[in-house]
């Protein structure tokens, strides 16, 4: 069995199942879920990881629930408690150009801080009564 962090990769596993369960082919499912042919074959072997519209989009074409299929994905936890990446995909408010978009600055700089602080620290943050200061360089006479 998976453990949670292997999850994201192995959606496409997830997705291929149900694909093969409900007896429709990699192309029919393609076209249903509006995504290219080749895009949901390296999804599925695991090649391309899908950003929450497209998941979303493959949800409703296999008829299950896009909570289940973000859950899987590792977009939501265990409690149900939506991610941002999830937040994103279900605004009806963001045309999909703007869901992309916002989609992969998000995970640019998740990308980032990954790998500029591997381990993520609690920021501390000053009490709101505290003075704010900045710090001077001091002048050499």
């Amino acid at each position: 069995m998976a453990a949670p962090k292997d999850l994201p990769e192995d959606i496409g596993t997830f997705i291929r199942d149900l694909r093969q369960t409900a007896k429709i082919s990699l192309r029919q499912l393609a076209d249903k879920a509006g995504v290219s042919n080749p895009y949901l074959s390296q999804i599925e072997r695991g090649l391309r990881k899908p950003s929450a519209e497209v998941l979303a989009q493959i949800a409703s074409a296999l008829r299950v629930s896009t909570p289940a299929m973000y859950l899987r994905a590792g977009l939501l936890d265990g409690e149900g408690q939506q991610g941002v990446l999830a937040a994103i995909a279900v605004d009806p408010e963001l045309t999909i150009a703007q869901k992309q978009s916002l989609t992969q600055i998000y995970e640019t700089f998740r990308n980032e801080n990954a790998r500029n602080n591997p381990q993520p620290a609690e920021p501390a943050e000053p009490a709101d009564d505290a003075p704010r200061t900045t710090p001077i360089a001091e002048e050499k006479s």
